[in-house]
């Protein structure tokens, strides 16, 4: 949610460059717990060789996304240093943030086919099913957000601002509804 926040549009100019990374910096706080839970809960054990391919995806899954996560700390932390006036490159910024997308990304695409071996690859009855998917397109939001957040390196700006936060936004609402959606049904009263 602090990611969407931080993403919104006149957020950074109300706020201030370093109070927006701050939100940044915590978001990825969150997100990197919540990753954490989600790998300690998976319900599978390490995977050996008695493992099916849906146990074995989901444990990965679940394990790569956590790295990524990391890897958004990382990017998280350089940008609120680097607006604070420390002295650290665009490229501790933004490579951080690629390759943490690209860990999502992957993540993303082990959990369609743990998710697929359980059920199928079209069931909009079932919540998995649309976790699954929000994930899946999270992944690609915050992938196409690190593509705008490549800085030029004749200007030192972002390739391409306006790209960087809309997919961080999306991404960040993606994911949200995603964790809202794996979240166990309330039972009736």
């Amino acid at each position: 949610m602090l990611f969407a926040v931080g993403a919104w549009p006149g957020y950074a100019t109300a706020v201030g460059v370093t109070a927006d990374n701050l939100t940044y910096f915590v978001g990825s706080l969150f997100f990197t717990t919540a990753a954490l839970i989600q790998l300690l809960l998976t319900g599978r054990p390490l995977p050996h060789r008695g493992s099916t391919r849906a146990e074995r995806f989901d444990w990965f899954a679940a394990a790569i996304q956590f790295v990524g996560t990391l890897l958004f700390n990382v990017s998280t932390l350089a940008a609120l240093l680097q607006s604070t006036g420390a002295e650290v490159t665009a490229r501790m910024v933004w490579r951080p943030d690629a390759y943490g997308s690209i860990a999502f990304l992957i993540a993303s695409i082990l959990a369609v086919v743990a998710t697929t071996d359980r059920e199928s690859l079209w069931d909009p009855n079932a919540r998995s099913w649309w976790s699954t998917w929000f994930g899946m397109a999270g992944s690609l939001a915050f992938g196409a957000s690190a593509v705008g957040a490549a800085v030029d390196p004749a200007s030192g700006e972002l390739r391409n601002a306006a790209l960087a936060n809309l997919g961080t936004f999306v991404g960040a609402l993606c994911f949200l509804a995603a964790a809202l959606l794996a979240l166990p049904p309330r039972p009736a009263r």
